[in-house]
C-alpha cells in the first residue's frame, strides 16, 4: 500500500524491524534558537535568573530528553546512547542550542539530537519566563547525520 517505513501493507502503523541491519557508528547534530529580550539574555549570561543556572538546567534536561525519545515519539526505537552533548552560544538577541547524539547501533540518532535541542530550549524558556514571556523558539533543525545505510548527510548552508 505504501512505501512509508512505519506503515505495513494494510496501512497500519508499525515499528520498523531493524534486527537485520548492521551496527554502525551513528552521530546526529541538531540546532535551534530562542530569541529573547536583552534583559533576559543578560540575566542568563550573568547567572542572575532567580530560578538558578539556566544553561546547566537546560543541558541536563536536553540530555535526559534524548534518553527518553523511545517513550516520547511513537514508533521510535529506545536507544542505548553512547553520548549526548549540548552546547550553547549567545548571539545578538538570543541563544542557540546545539545537541550532538552518538551511538554504535542499527538505527539513527536524529530524533535524539532534535529532541535534546527542543527540550533544552523549552527549559531555557521555562527558567527565564518570569523575565520575558515573549521569548520565541524557532529554527530547530537537523544539521548533520553520519552512519547507516543512507550514509552521511549535511544540511544545505
Amino acid at each position: 500500500m505504501s512505501k512509508l517505513t512505519h506503515l505495513d501493507e494494510q496501512g497500519n502503523a508499525r515499528m520498523v524491524d531493524v534486527g537485520g541491519k548492521p551496527v554502525t557508528r551513528r552521530t546526529a547534530v541538531a540546532t535551534g534558537r530562542i530569541a529573547m529580550s536583552a534583559e533576559a539574555l543578560s540575566a542568563i549570561r550573568d547567572g542572575e535568573v532567580p530560578k538558578g543556572d539556566v544553561l546547566a538546567a537546560a543541558r541536563i534536561a536536553g540530555i535526559m530528553a534524548a534518553k527518553k525519545v523511545g517513550e516520547l515519539i511513537p514508533l521510535c526505537h529506545p536507544l542505548a546512547l553512547d553520548s549526548v552533548s549540548i552546547e550553547f552560544a549567545f548571539d545578538d538577541g538570543g541563544l542557540r542550542a546545539t545537541a550532538t547524539a552518538t551511538l554504535d547501533g542499527k538505527t539513527g540518532v536524529e530524533m535524539e539530537a532534535l529532541t535534546a535541542t527542543s527540550v533544552a530550549l523549552l527549559t531555557i524558556y521555562d527558567m527565564a519566563k518570569a523575565i520575558d514571556k515573549a521569548m520565541t523558539i524557532a529554527d530547530i533543525r537537523l544539521l548533520s547525520k553520519t552512519g547507516g545505510k543512507s550514509g552521511d548527510w549535511r544540511a544545505p548552508a
